[in-house]
């Protein structure tokens, strides 16, 4: 069975299920999410283009929440490479476990500012993408700073890490972190996404 064969994707009562999930956790916290329901196949599709993968090996996620482009990551990963997902909350990473059983997927609890040291703890090398949609805006500024210089030490020096928002608040931080900053944007979501493809 090659890694694009796996079965990764939900479907009928589990993506249901998944739905509810995601709702419950946003109105628990609303700060940790952002927006009540996951990300749409737009803003996934464009978000993804950026990754070159004939040549990912380690991809890391922030906040994967239920999955939603967990799924499509694995969905394209190469079979010998490693998706290291970061979340906080426990339910996402129960759900996680039980829903995606694949050998590339690492699920951990934990915050976006241990990168480096899961990176460690595996065995895995620099990151050569790390995703995040976490909300940057409603982070401290010390927080939101970690997070990026953090992110920017776990990457290989040709590594990019891909971002989407709903605000534009974290991008000064973003260009005093990262040498080059590029912007797009994604109107076919709920809510609009900003995303920001960022380099060392």
């Amino acid at each position: 069975m090659t890694a694009q064969d796996r079965p990764t994707a939900l479907a009928g009562n589990g993506r249901r299920a998944q739905l509810a999930l995601f709702a419950r956790n946003f109105f628990k916290h609303p700060r940790m999410l952002g927006s009540i329901i996951p990300s749409s196949p737009f803003l996934v599709r464009r978000l993804l283009e950026r990754i070159d993968w004939q040549h990912a090996r380690v991809i890391v996620e922030y906040g994967p929440g239920v999955g939603t482009i967990t799924q499509e990551l694995l969905q394209r990963l190469p079979a010998e490479a490693t998706l290291l997902v970061l979340e906080t909350n426990r339910d996402f990473v129960d759900f996680l476990q039980r829903s995606l059983p694949d050998p590339r997927l690492q699920v951990v609890q934990g915050s976006a500012e241990t990168i480096q040291a899961e990176l460690t703890r595996l065995g895995l090398p620099a990151a050569d993408y790390v995703l995040a949609g976490i909300p940057f805006s409603t982070m401290s500024a010390p927080s939101r700073a970690a997070v990026l210089m953090s992110s920017l030490e776990a990457l290989s020096p040709q590594g990019s890490m891909l971002i989407y928002q709903f605000s534009s608040r974290v991008l000064p931080d973003l260009r005093r972190v990262f040498s080059d900053v590029e912007c797009d944007f994604e109107p076919l979501n709920i809510l609009p996404a900003r995303l920001y493809y960022c380099r060392p």
